[in-house]
């Protein structure tokens, strides 16, 4: 086999991109407690862009605000195929990742708050209800085949509600201002885009240039700008036929490549620089530490699995096609790596008060570290169990 043939295997491989971005993740820790760590976030920390038009930030945030957007879009392009033509085509199974979610975010919170009400830490309840979509979406794909699609689509659609669950609780909460002219001019961009989509305008170009200016508007609103992502991938024009190839397939087809093997590895590579001290490891046993550990591996496997069950047993939904509850246990673990999402909250709650964050972020990793080891063995003992009982 020659070396581009190789290649070629490798970046088809689903797999690939998350053991590319487990990588990105031990880099990131290694130059962020390195000699190096410093020169590394005064780079994050440096500002590029364009005054004129106030769209200059910090690296860091192109990253977060802008380059998530993309993958916000690819995620949201294939919601919306699964939505129309696949595994959430029904109600019931389209309804369960919003239950789950709702679960996965308000038992989440209620652990957390039984830890640290009337403490210092009462502010980051809502820590723990983030699920950070691309490393649960990485770690899951890492498995391959062995998961069924229904599981994967049921994951990626759980998170984006639960993302914008967490996009809207920092907004009311955690957001000092809303600019309300620039929000409204998003309200009005987000409906110019479902305009077009219902009068069947097909050319791409036509819904990534007035995206463009919604990504700008709601940046400048003080909401989360990848949430601009959702909402353009919801308005590009689909078919349930497999006859002809849809424009959001073609877009679907066109980012997969660059979010995989760049946006993604870019984003742990710059969101993991996280440098250890002595006072992180006695943070785990404080009543923050415990909350959002609690909150993030036992609050998000409950309020997931619990909210789902009542779902299914009032016949509102239905488990996932060809899925069992092992794998509904596995994703609710996975859902726990809250991550860059948490830490993002974290540093608003807690504005400030560096040693109170550095004590926030090091829980973070553990909890979203033991929630990606643990979705990730139950699951790969799920499908092995499954396949016996199959044999």
């Amino acid at each position: 086999m020659n070396l581009s043939v190789y290649f070629k295997k490798f970046f088809n491989n689903s797999q690939s991109s998350g053991i590319i971005l487990i990588f990105c993740v031990l880099v990131s820790l290694l130059i962020a407690n390195s000699s190096a760590g410093e020169d590394f976030q005064h780079f994050l920390d440096n500002e590029i862009g364009v005054e004129l038009f106030h769209l200059k930030y910090p690296v860091s945030i192109w990253i977060n605000d802008g380059l998530m957007a993309i993958f916000f879009l690819l995620v949201g392009l294939e919601i919306k195929r699964e939505m129309v033509e696949g595994e959430l085509s029904s109600f019931k199974n389209a309804s369960l990742p919003i239950f789950a979610a709702i679960g996965g975010m308000t038992i989440p919170a209620g652990i957390y708050s039984i830890f640290n009400a009337e403490t210092p830490y009462a502010n980051g309840w809502g820590i723990p209800m983030a699920t950070d979509i691309a490393f649960s979406l990485a770690i899951i794909s890492m498995l391959g085949s062995k998961i069924p699609n229904s599981i994967k689509i049921f994951l990626a659609a759980l998170a984006i509600v639960d993302d914008l669950g967490a996009i809207l609780v920092i907004a009311i909460f955690y957001t000092e201002q809303i600019h309300w002219t620039y929000l409204l001019l998003s309200f009005g961009v987000t409906a110019l885009l479902f305009l077009l989509n219902f009068l069947k305008v097909t050319k791409i170009y036509f819904y990534i240039i007035p995206g463009l200016f919604l990504w700008y508007f709601l940046h400048h609103s003080g909401i989360h700008a990848t949430i601009a992502g959702v909402l353009l991938a919801f308005s590009i024009p689909t078919n349930a036929s497999n006859v002809k190839i849809s424009p959001l397939e073609k877009l679907e087809h066109t980012l997969y490549f660059p979010v995989s093997f760049l946006i993604m590895p870019i984003f742990a590579l710059t969101n993991t620089n996280i440098a250890f001290n002595n006072g992180m490891l006695e943070g785990l046993t404080s009543t923050l530490g415990l909350g959002i550990i609690g909150g993030l591996i036992i609050g998000k496997l409950i309020g997931i699995n619990l909210f789902s069950l009542i779902a299914i047993k009032f016949k509102l939904s239905s488990l996932p096609q060809n899925s069992s509850w092992t794998q509904m246990i596995g994703v609710g673990f996975l859902a726990g790596i809250g991550f860059t999402m948490s830490i993002f909250i974290a540093l608003l709650s807690f504005k400030g008060e560096i040693e109170i964050q550095d004590e926030a972020k090091f829980a973070i990793l553990i909890a979203s570290f033991l929630a990606a080891v643990l979705g990730y063995v139950i699951l790969n003992l799920g499908s092995k169990k499954k396949e016996v009982i199959e044999n």
